[in-house]
C-alpha cells in the first residue's frame, strides 16, 4: 500500500507539478538546505552575490564532468564574488557520499533527499544549472552540462560580477 501511495504521488508531482521550469528573468525560488555539517545554507542569505546552483545526482554522467570545473570555478572567482551551490537529490546520502568522495567538491554541497527543492525548482533532469544575479534573478538555465557551453556561461559569471 505504502508503494502505491508513493507511486501515486510521484505521478502527481509529474502531472501537476509546474507547468515550466524556472526561467531567465524570474526571481530564483527559495533553497534552503543543510550541508554535510548539517549547519544551513539560504539562498536569501546570498543575496548581492553571484551564485551558481547545480542540481545534480550520484548516478549522474555528466555531473562527474561537471565537478571540476565547478571547482576551478569557485577557486577562480569565489574570491570576486561567486557562490557556487549544488543540491544533492540522492534519495541516500550514502550515494552522495560515495560520489563525492571520487569527485571531491571545493564548493558549497547541500542536501535534499525529499526532492521539494527540485520540484519547486521544476528541474527536469540532471545536472541542472542556474546563474543568479546579485539581486536574486535567474539570468542563465542550463539543462545538461555540455564542455562546448563552459566559455558561455563563464563569460556571463565574469559579466555578472563586474557590474556593480
Amino acid at each position: 500500500m505504502k508503494r502505491i501511495l508513493s507511486i501515486l504521488i510521484l505521478a502527481g508531482l509529474a502531472i501537476g507539478g509546474p507547468a515550466s521550469a524556472v526561467g531567465v528573468g524570474e526571481a530564483a525560488p527559495a533553497l534552503a538546505l543543510a550541508n554535510a555539517k548539517g549547519e544551513p545554507v539560504a539562498l536569501d542569505k546570498l543575496r548581492g552575490q553571484v551564485v551558481y546552483v547545480d542540481f545534480w545526482a550520484s548516478w549522474c554522467g555528466p555531473c562527474k564532468r561537471s565537478f571540476p570545473w565547478m571547482n576551478e570555478l569557485a577557486q577562480r572567482y569565489g574570491a570576486s564574488g561567486l557562490t557556487v551551490v549544488a543540491v544533492n537529490v540522492d534519495k541516500k546520502r550514502e550515494d552522495a557520499d560515495r560520489f563525492l568522495a571520487a569527485t571531491p567538491a571545493q564548493f558549497t554541497v547541500v542536501y535534499d533527499a525529499a526532492g521539494a527543492t527540485p520540484a519547486a525548482w521544476a528541474v527536469k533532469g540532471m545536472p541542472s544549472s542556474y546563474l543568479i544575479d546579485r539581486s536574486g534573478h535567474v539570468v542563465l538555465v542550463e539543462q545538461g552540462f555540455r564542455d562546448e557551453q563552459k566559455a558561455g556561461v563563464e563569460s556571463r559569471i565574469r559579466d555578472l560580477l563586474a557590474a556593480r
